[in-house]
């Protein structure tokens, strides 16, 4: 297991975020301008860091920092507590991207988050499953996240699209208080822009044997990072913050890329929060 972002890029991520110079994060952190530009590509300590100092300007939290540069991991998920999800990740040009099918055990009904580099895997899985998919939930809009929009429509051209895009027709975007039932399943959504101005988690609920909640949140956070954000940090921070950490700490969060983690271990270990 690896995290999506090293030390590295947890850094550039802040402090572009915050418009802060390479040249005064490299004096907090009491390295060169050399040795702090090979630590923001490598992720690589080039020597002693002064994490609370590099930390407060930055303004991430220094021990989480100092956590992932130790190594941190979420600690591994057994997805058979929730039985019927499944994550599936396509690759292309070294770039890995997970999207996620969930169903009813009961009646078979499936919802389809993301769509990912290429859609078979999915394909092949709702046939294995003889699954009959009725929900197409788009988390936002980037190319990585929706490459394989036209060819699930065109496979199965009743499924309902769940996207809060621009421009999309009406009876496509999320509204605030949506309650989507598949079987015994309820799926709401809740507003995370900031990584991508039409960012949207979903949540999924009322799980066989009371299992926790699961978020699909796309990239607006990562185990141990976030999206990245240049022109809309705070606010991307901040909706992560209100709509994705204020769930129960046992929340299963599914991003768009990297391991799987919870709403629990993100506010213990994430050093954005």
């Amino acid at each position: 297991m690896t995290l999506e972002d090293h030390l590295g890029d947890i850094i550039r991520k802040a402090r572009t975020g915050k418009s802060i110079a390479p040249e005064a994060a490299a004096k907090a952190a009491g390295l060169g301008p050399d040795q702090y530009a090979s630590l923001e590509a490598s992720g690589q300590p080039p020597g002693p860091i002064d994490y609370p100092s590099l930390a407060g300007t930055l303004g991430l939290h220094a021990g989480k920092l100092e956590g992932i540069a130790k190594g941190w991991l979420p600690k591994p998920v057994d997805l058979s507590i929730w039985r019927e999800l499944r994550e599936l990740t396509t690759t292309e040009n070294g770039n890995a991207v997970h999207c996620y099918l969930v169903w009813d055990e009961v009646t078979h009904e499936a919802a389809i988050f993301d769509t990912g580099w290429n859609p078979q895997p999915l394909f092949d899985l709702i046939e294995a499953n003889q699954l009959q998919p009725k929900h197409l939930f788009i988390t936002h809009s980037h190319h990585d996240h929706i490459l394989g929009l036209t060819a699930i429509r065109e496979k199965f051209p009743k499924i309902h699209l769940h996207t809060s895009t621009k421009g999309t027709p009406p009876q496509h975007r999320n509204r605030t208080n949506d309650f989507i039932h598949l079987g015994s399943l309820r799926i709401t959504n809740r507003d995370t822009p900031g990584h991508a101005e039409d960012g949207v988690t979903y949540v999924i609920g009322t799980w066989p044997d009371d299992a926790p909640h699961v978020a699909i949140v796309g990239d607006a956070i990562f185990a141990g990072s976030m999206g990245g954000a240049k022109e809309h940090f705070e606010l991307a921070r901040s909706k992560v913050r209100e709509q994705i950490l204020t769930l129960p700490a046992d929340t299963l969060i599914c991003s768009g890329h990297g391991p799987l983690t919870t709403a629990g271990e993100e506010k213990a270990h994430n050093p954005f929060f």
